[in-house]
């Protein structure tokens, strides 16, 4: 009997294919779980992470599709249940950034942003809540940003997802906590996407702590909210942001 935490649970993290998504995926594999790895259109990155994860020991299944597509999510799901059987942990972390004036933006930059971030979110968390229901188990974790917390310059679509995510979030939480599943969703800060660059000395300084985080401090909150110790937190927001948000 392994002693991991999540030995024999089954993840599914979107945008996956590198940075924090990536981090996320083989943290997760660090602690018992299988992974399918989503990504959009860089299948090679994808891949990539997959192989990470199953040199960790564990099983990896590589679904590209387009999250923000009801009929790519349905796809993504049926091969990804085929696989494992269930999904225990679903991992919301693709996003769209576009910076353009609010007045500039069309409408293909508007619903481009909701449709990856905000609905990208229903349509997974609707493909798996039955397998976890069905498990009594499971853990739903979305993503925020400090664009949830305070407007974001130049980034209307941004902050209205986000916004939308984390009052699905809390939604999700109402309905089916007394069904073993909790969500909740992370808020990063500003976090370096190479481990191995300095610091944006102009950005460090706006956080209390004096340093930019990394994918593995947004890939360790994932795991503690994917684990037992966090059955009795759900509905919450964990900013993660060296205290830049308080």
């Amino acid at each position: 009997m392994s002693d991991l935490p999540l030995a024999g649970k089954n993840a599914f993290v979107t945008g996956s294919g590198q940075n924090i998504g990536r981090a996320i995926s083989v943290h997760l594999a660090t602690l018992g779980c299988n992974v399918v790895v989503n990504g959009s259109s860089n299948e090679d990155a994808a891949q990539e992470t997959a192989s990470l994860v199953r040199a960790l020991g564990r099983q990896a299944l590589v679904a590209m599709g387009d999250v923000g597509q009801s009929e790519d999510v349905t796809r993504m799901a049926k091969a990804a249940l085929n696989q494992f059987g269930s999904i225990d942990i679903l991992v919301n972390n693709a996003a769209r950034r576009p910076h353009k004036p609010f007045l500039d933006m069309s409408d293909e930059d508007w619903h481009g942003v909701i449709n990856t971030a905000m609905s990208g979110a229903f349509y997974t968390s609707r493909a798996f809540l039955p397998s976890m229901v069905d498990e009594g188990w499971g853990r739903i974790i979305n993503f925020a940003g400090m664009k949830a917390i305070k407007g974001y310059f130049e980034g209307a679509p941004i902050s209205a997802a986000k916004h939308g995510v984390w009052g699905l979030t809390k939604a999700l939480s109402a309905e089916f906590a007394s069904k073993g599943i909790t969500a909740n969703i992370i808020s990063p800060g500003q976090i370096r996407a190479d481990k191995a660059a300095a610091d944006d000395p102009a950005r460090a300084a706006k956080i209390p702590t004096g340093f930019m985080g990394q994918p593995d401090d947004i890939a360790a909150a994932v795991g503690y909210l994917a684990g037992p110790s966090a059955k009795f937190v759900t509905g919450q927001m964990i900013a993660v942001n060296g205290g830049e948000t308080t």
